[in-house]
This record gives structure tokens, C-alpha cells and sequence, in this order.
């Protein structure tokens, strides 16, 4: 699998006040696309976690194109760049419900050992998922 969509709505409390997504807020919404991604995967982050992985963002990249504002529908399409190694990135198209592009962006992500606070390799059962 090397993409996966997730629609939401825009909460009130992530816009100014004139309706408008903060732009802050996209990084939440990259954070969705991402454990939505490993969800339909058969992952579980939170499992992941318990399991001693943990995967922090090192690298973030947006580029806004057109505003979402308060109370549209968005989804996040949420694709591997390629079989991650110690590092994995993901890119992301964010569209309204008319299908308009807001947002281009890109994620860095590394594994790590969550007690030795170490890189580690992408562990097996995600590689496994995604070659079967």
C-alpha cells in the first residue's frame, strides 16, 4: 500500500477569526494522514509505541496553495515516497470537497528505540505489510 485518504471535517477552533485554517494546524492534519496510513496498514502507532518504536518528525515541508476554512470537508492523501530504511517519508496532497488542492507537503520521519533514544531500522512487521 503506498497511499491512503482520511476526509474531516475543519473544527471552528483551528481557524482565526475569519474562518481561515491556521497554518500551524496542517501539521495536525499531516499527523492524521500518517496514522491513518499505518491504520490501514494493520498498524497500530499507539502499539508501535508500547512496542519501544517511536517515529519523530525530523524534516517538514509545506506548501500552501489555497485556504481550507471552517467547516469544510478535507482529506489527506497520505503517500510513501518509497520502503523506508531508518528513515521514512510520506507526501501529502490536502483537497477540499471540490476536489481543489491546498496544500503540497512532505514528512521526514525517523525510527527510533524508544529507551536507548537510537535510530533503528523500519521494523520487520511493517515491511512484511507492505511487501504482502
Amino acid at each position: 500500500m503506498n497511499f491512503n485518504t482520511c476526509s474531516f471535517r475543519v473544527r471552528y477552533g483551528e481557524t482565526d477569526q475569519m474562518g481561515v485554517v491556521y497554518h500551524g494546524k496542517y501539521a495536525d492534519y499531516l499527523e492524521v494522514g500518517r496514522v491513518e496510513w499505518l491504520r490501514a496498514l494493520g498498524v497500530s502507532y499507539k502499539t508501535m509505541e508500547e512496542d519501544g518504536v517511536m517515529l519523530p518528525v525530523i524534516n517538514l515541508q509545506i506548501l500552501y496553495k489555497k485556504s481550507a476554512k471552517y467547516d469544510d470537508l478535507i482529506t489527506v492523501k497520505t503517500i510513501l515516497r518509497k520502503v523506508p530504511g531508518v528513515r521514512i517519508i510520506f507526501d501529502y496532497e490536502i483537497y477540499n470537497e471540490n476536489k481543489e488542492l491546498l496544500v503540497e507537503a512532505s514528512t521526514t520521519l525517523v525510527f527510533m528505540d524508544k529507551l536507548k533514544m537510537k535510530p533503528i531500522k523500519c521494523p520487520s512487521y511493517i515491511l512484511d505489510k507492505l511487501r504482502g
